[in-house]
């Protein structure tokens, strides 16, 4: 099991297979072993395996490959290590459930007539980006930016745009999403927005805290499915659909 003390997770999960690198368990142009296979071996989430990986491949050390798996590319010299601190996609994920979701229940109490049609020109730019196959999300931050802005509470504004300009900001962030070339799902979260915008139109805090709580699940679990780059034949031997499921947190 993988102890975090004092850093985040999945440094602890990079820092492992960095050091099972430097001790000569792979060389360079190996395979590595598929995620569900580390997660199960180290104890942890596949979702802190998935973080881990790519932070190795922000340093240099592994390629992913679609549908193929990781693989070994440099081996890691002596103690130099790069920089870090950056927050994990599924991590920031979970952070924004948690807060997201008591924002939108929030939200739905407080609530204004002006505050839903702003949204709904929000849900009608998002619509409009989907149609015209651009990559701008600007529609998508801008509803979950003004939720928390019918919460007439600055704090709760300024601490959701924080956690948006993480995301902006992280390479992380940025090379996972680089391994995503189906962008059918932006379709599912338009709908899923609009489920939160009616449970805040009939002002039900708990269908509202639902309905966020789910849309962010739906997020995590499409980026997970949609981001793996294990063959399926190399991994489907090692692991029935069962144990798996139960490996990842």
């Amino acid at each position: 099991m993988i102890e975090a003390a004092g850093k985040r997770r999945y440094e602890d999960v990079a820092e492992a297979l960095r050091k099972e690198l430097a001790e000569g368990r792979y060389k360079v142009g190996d395979r590595m072993k598929p995620e569900r296979q580390i997660s199960e071996d180290m104890g942890v989430s596949r979702s802190l395996v998935r973080e881990a990986i790519i932070r190795l491949e922000i340093e240099g050390l592994v390629d992913v490959r679609k549908g193929s798996g990781t693989y070994v590319v440099r081996l890691p010299a002596g103690d130099a290590g790069e920089p870090r601190g950056d927050i994990g996609p599924f991590e920031l994920l979970q952070a924004r459930q948690v807060l997201e979701s008591s924002i939108a229940a929030f939200a739905a109490t407080t609530v204004t007539k002006a505050d839903i049609l702003r949204m709904r020109e929000a849900l009608e730019m998002e619509r409009r980006a989907i149609e015209d196959g651009s990559g701008d999300y600007s529609g998508d931050e801008l509803f979950h930016h003004l939720i928390a802005e019918a919460t007439q509470n600055s704090v709760l504004v300024d601490m959701i745009d924080e956690l948006w300009g993480k995301r902006e900001q992280s390479p992380m962030w940025e090379r996972l999403h680089a391994r995503i070339f189906d962008v059918s799902y932006r379709g599912r979260w338009l709908e899923d927005h609009q489920a939160i915008l009616t449970a805040l139109q009939c002002k039900d805090p708990r269908a509202a805290r639902q309905a966020m709580w789910q849309h962010l699940e739906n997020v995590r679990q499409t980026l997970m499915e949609l981001s793996d780059v294990d063959d399926p034949e190399f991994d489907g031997f090692l692991f029935d659909s069962r144990p798996a499921a139960a490996a990842v947190s």
